[in-house]
């Protein structure tokens, strides 16, 4: 029997790629278990949903519309877990899916968003959270000014790259 997807992202090094631009190149040349490819964010293993979530970004960039039918499921599975890779993978993804949302499902997007950014202590989950709502904020007022407090306050972070993201991003934003 062949290995299953879950198999080829597991073991290794935590901050290696493993498997995963293999599992990608398969997922690429056979559209169909992109599906597998998906449940594998369901995996025990947080170094299996990691790179879960660094093949998404790969396939999205090279096939776009594979995400499309599981816009859905990312904000209401993916949004849920407790994993800085998969929220800061969010982050990214909802961003380049953006135009592709309904109202309710970029409602729902910006909501794990916002929670992400007032709760979430992950660095990374900040920084690339901050620059997708700043970019969704350029066609919403109401969202820059919700925003604009937040950026404020990460400002003064601990971690110079917060505190500096936040300051180019209350710059992109524009004052009042």
């Amino acid at each position: 029997m062949a290995e299953t997807f879950e198999q080829m992202l597991t073991g290794g090094h935590p901050n290696s790629l493993g498997r995963t631009v293999e599992v990608v190149d398969i997922v690429l040349s056979d559209t169909d278990r992109f599906g597998e490819l998906f449940d594998c964010y369901r995996s025990q293993d947080e170094v299996v949903r990691l790179r879960t979530s660094s093949a998404m970004k790969r396939v999205e960039a090279e096939r776009h519309d594979l995400l499309l039918p599981y816009i859905d499921r990312f904000i209401g599975e993916i949004g849920e877990l407790d994993q800085a890779s998969a929220q800061w993978t969010l982050a990214q993804l909802f961003d380049r899916l953006s135009t592709d949302m309904d109202e309710k499902q970029r409602s729902a997007a910006l909501g794990i968003m916002k929670r992400n950014l007032e709760h979430h202590d992950d660095w990374i989950v900040l920084n690339t959270t901050m620059e997708t709502l700043v970019k969704w904020a350029g066609a919403d007022a109401d969202l820059a000014t919700w925003l604009r407090p937040h950026l404020l306050s990460l400002c003064n972070d601990r971690r110079k790259s917060v505190a500096s993201r936040a300051s180019k991003m209350l710059r992109a934003l524009g004052s009042d």
